[in-house]
């Protein structure tokens, strides 16, 4: 008897620990315990202690009401120019209505998912390759505002929709690599192309300024040249006409200056005629009337302008009779080129200066003559 008491007393303290533990719910934070009543929905439990009724209310659903990440596998997507493409989107939602979500659809993730890809092949089949590729933001965009449209009515709130990856198959992504790489060379041949014209222009530049700076130095140059010589023109018919001198001084100075005219490369034959005395006579007293009229002596003073219009009839009156002899040279020139054709004999030798002024001591053969 005894022990039948002590099984009925054990059964009873443990039916009581049991009804204990069904009465008291305790619920973490973030997350909402739907309860059923008989099998029909009563009330949901809040974070915190809880009690329920035992043996009558039963918690039909734990449901987690933070957001959460779902990522789904790859899924091919047949886009407009008729090219398959394999898509990996990951989700981002929350629970807002545990009630709704337990008895409006029977597994939300299931239906979010199909839901997604269905969507995500009606967006990319509208888009061509290259459309879908740079298009993103757009079609997240779009997934969002389908499926958060769609979702809610179950209770659920997506919050984000990202497109990991978009893999087009192999030979698309080769031609794509080598596009790339020919577009790429384009580029670096234009930019190479560039900075070859602008170095271009930029050495022409240089070129003209350094053109334009070498032809005003020269030109400085000439005109200082221009300038130092004017001076020493000046400073050579002063001191002429200051030391007056004799017509026999200017007579020696032409005749010093004779071989430097016949050392030019195209003067072959040099032909001094006999009337060179008399041109020389002539050239002497133009270049020496300065000399007759002042009496062949130096003067203390010379007035420039008076200087200027001398030196003037002097310079005309030597290029007169300069011209005269070079006409006379030409005439003389053919005339014996000339006879040399006609004859067949050899050209002459040239006279020297001093054969033509009527040296006494000359020969013929440009030695004087011994007695």
């Amino acid at each position: 008897m005894e022990a039948v008491v002590g099984v009925l007393i054990f059964v009873i303290a443990l039916f009581a620990v049991i009804t204990l533990i069904r009465s008291v719910r305790i619920v973490p934070q973030q997350r909402m315990d739907v309860v059923e009543r008989l099998g029909k929905y009563k009330r949901t439990l809040s974070p915190g202690l809880n009690l329920l009724v035992p043996f009558v209310d039963a918690v039909r659903t734990k449901v987690d009401m933070r957001e959460q990440v779902v990522s789904f596998p790859p899924q091919p997507v047949i886009t407009s120019d008729n090219l398959v493409v394999s898509i990996d989107t990951v989700l981002y939602f929350k629970v807002v209505d545990p009630v709704r979500a337990t008895y409006e659809i029977s597994n939300f993730l299931q239906a979010i998912e199909q839901l997604t890809v269905t969507t995500l092949r009606n967006v990319i089949g509208s888009l061509d390759l290259e459309r879908a590729l740079t298009s993103r933001e757009e079609i997240n965009r779009h997934l969002s505002s389908v499926l958060d449209e769609t979702t809610g009515r179950w209770g659920i709130k997506v919050t984000r929709v990202e497109i990991k990856a978009i893999e087009p198959p192999p030979s698309i992504r080769d031609s794509m690599e080598k596009q790339m790489r020919a577009e790429r060379e384009r580029r670096a041949t234009i930019l190479n192309a560039e900075g070859h014209k602008q170095a271009q222009i930029l050495t022409a530049e240089g070129e003209k300024q350094a053109a334009v700076l070498r032809a005003d130095g020269d030109r400085q140059a000439r005109i200082l040249q221009a300038e130092g010589q004017a001076k020493a023109i000046r400073t050579v018919f002063d001191a002429i006409h200051t030391a007056n001198p004799s017509q026999k001084v200017l007579a020696y100075q032409y005749l010093q200056s004779l071989p430097q005219i016949a050392q030019g490369s195209a003067n072959k034959v040099w032909i001094v005629p006999t009337e060179l005395t008399k041109a020389l006579d002539g050239l002497g007293g133009a270049l020496g009337g300065l000399a007759n009229m002042a009496g062949d002596k130096p003067s203390e003073s010379v007035d420039s302008d008076a200087v200027e219009r001398e030196a003037a009839a002097a310079a005309r009156a030597a290029a007169a009779e300069a011209e005269a002899v070079n006409a006379q040279v030409r005439a003389a020139e053919a005339q014996v080129s000339g006879d040399n054709g006609a004859k067949g004999l050899p050209a002459p030798e040239p006279i020297p200066p001093s054969a033509a002024l009527g040296a006494a001591d000359y020969n013929g053969a440009g030695e004087p003559e011994r007695a």
